[in-house]
């Protein structure tokens, strides 16, 4: 087929909107931050889980602290009406085992009392294991939630970028044969559509000519549209093609 010199060159700002649009709906539907997105929730789910197990952890600390405390109170007031009856005891028998009850329990809330401490420092590691946690799930959200937004940022800016280039084309296209461009249509499905021979070489797929290819390209009129042997795209001459 024939197209004006003019209208084929005109076929390069075709093409490179064609790239400029498919680079932007990636950018659309596949933004730069979509990895570290998945990422950071992965992340987060592994810290919420250890987040539970850390938080339980904790949680059986303090009942096991509140057990404690009950037992010491019930052993306490125990050893409080011990005491007042042995005040009141007359009878030496009865008093000799009120004597040895509160040994007993004096020996009780000892035992209670260490395990009291041990059990309020465990719970303390605990707490701080917690908030620790706590503050990389915070920081895994915050970050997150920022790249969450410039993400979304960058993909209304790119829709907005397809709109444009693809208004850009059309008027281009507009200005344009109806059948060059169903021919460059045809052939972009495949390739890049259209590129400029420079210096015997393809843009489009970068592979330099053979002598014979270039050859019949010379002798073909400037009218001509003539065809990358490579990769099949329109190859639009100019004074940078070297024939």
């Amino acid at each position: 087929m024939n197209a004006s010199p003019e209208n084929q060159r005109t076929l390069l700002d075709v093409a490179d909107l064609d790239r400029r649009i498919a680079q932007a709906e990636r950018a659309r539907t596949q933004p730069a931050q979509a990895a570290r997105i998945s990422e950071l929730s992965a992340l987060r789910q592994q810290q919420l889980r250890e987040l539970t197990a850390l938080t339980g952890a904790r949680d059986d600390a303090r009942t096991e602290l509140t057990r404690l405390e009950s037992d010491v109170t019930v052993a306490e007031q125990r050893r409080a009406r011990d005491a007042e009856r042995l005040a009141a005891s007359a009878n030496s028998k009865e008093a000799q085992a009120l004597e040895h009850e509160l040994a007993s329990l004096a020996k009780r809330l000892s035992d209670l009392e260490d395990a009291e401490l041990d059990v309020m420092g465990r719970l303390e590691d605990a707490e701080a294991a917690v908030a620790a946690q706590q503050a990389l799930i915070d920081a895994t959200t915050a970050e997150g939630t920022a790249i969450t937004v410039q993400a979304k940022a960058d993909m209304a800016a790119a829709t907005d970028l397809v709109a444009q280039l693809g208004r850009d084309r059309a008027a281009i296209v507009g200005s344009l044969p109806a059948d060059l461009v169903a021919e460059y249509e045809r052939r972009a499905a495949k390739n890049s559509g259209a590129a400029l021979l420079t210096r015997a070489t393809c843009e489009g797929c970068r592979m330099m000519l053979s002598g014979t290819d270039l050859n019949d390209i010379r002798r073909a009129a400037p009218e001509a549209v003539v065809s990358c042997p490579e990769c099949g795209c329109i190859l639009v001459r100019t004074e940078e093609s070297g024939l």
